[in-house]
């Protein structure tokens, strides 16, 4: 069941939970996610990276197929088609292709232009029924590209943006993209709560998911944030799955070769980390 962001994330604020993005970068990525959704009774946010809708030929291509997947699939849960680090032009592409939620990212922007931008996708967004969430501060680590250097946002820009109607705020608190490095300082939980005070009942926004200790998640959860993305994690599972299988000469097997077969382990270790997710995140049966 295709809808915007927006009433998943208020009823995950006001229940102290968090809803899980997960980035999906091909079939076997949106039917693992969706299946796992419908499983466990969570609703579920499918990210698109500009990067992964360029690869899957267009974000044209992935609408078609995230809607005629739920439909095949039977997928009852709420499941949301969300932009993920959006440039302007890019926002502009996803709404025209059937997406039901944005993310616009104007964190490298001076904060009078981001929110200038911010301000007019708000309004066009809303105007057609999808979420839009905004960023302020930066997320460290790369991303398609995009490399930023982790600094914490300023809880009073948080609140400039928030004011301006988003539906969700990612607020950089030291979280980062990819593999955490072993001298990671960690969460500023300080920036993050000075962030929940300005913004009120506004759902936050944490990026870079992955390798971020439990504890950290669910005090993240307490102090407001109610989206939490995973995309590393189901890439690292994927890839030791599929290494596994063919390290053990399972491809050369019978017709072991066949893609159907050879992706399988991958998409099996997918459904298994979101499940694991969901279940640290607090959304399983909420989709009731």
């Amino acid at each position: 069941m295709l809808v915007s962001a927006a009433e998943m994330l208020k009823k995950a604020k006001a229940g102290h939970y968090a809803v899980g993005q997960f980035n999906i970068n091909n079939l076997e990525w949106t039917k693992s996610v969706l299946l796992t959704a419908e499983e466990l009774r969570s609703p579920v946010i499918l990210g698109v990276s500009e990067g992964a809708g360029k690869y899957m030929t267009g974000f044209k291509t992935v609408a078609a197929m995230v809607k005629a997947m739920d439909e095949e699939l039977g997928i009852t849960v709420p499941v949301a088609l969300h932009l993920d680090h959006g440039t302007y032009e890019g926002c502009y592409k996803c709404i025209k292709a059937g997406f039901t939620s944005i993310m616009f990212d104007g964190s490298h922007y001076a904060i009078e232009e981001n929110i200038e931008k911010t301000k007019e996708l708000v309004a066009v967004a809303h105007n057609l029924g999808l979420s839009i969430e905004a960023e302020v501060g930066s997320i460290g680590g790369e991303e398609d590209g995009v490399v930023g250097m982790g600094e914490c946002a300023d809880p009073n820009e948080c609140k400039a943006i928030a004011d301006l109607g988003v539906d969700m705020l990612a607020a950089g608190i030291g979280n980062i993209h990819g593999k955490y490095p072993a001298n990671w300082a960690g969460l500023s939980f300080e920036t993050l709560d000075a962030v929940q005070q300005k913004t009120g009942e506004m759902p936050l926004v944490l990026h870079g998911g992955t390798g971020i200790p439990e504890d950290m998640i669910k005090k993240a959860i307490s102090l407001g944030v109610a989206k939490i993305n995973v995309n590393t994690e189901c890439q690292l599972s994927f890839a030791d799955a599929t290494r596994k299988y063919i390290e053990a000469g399972k491809d050369l097997e019978g017709k072991g070769f066949d893609p159907r077969k050879l992706l399988a382990p991958g998409a099996e270790a997918i459904k298994a980390t979101v499940k694991e997710k969901m279940e640290l995140f607090g959304s399983v049966g909420k989709a009731e």
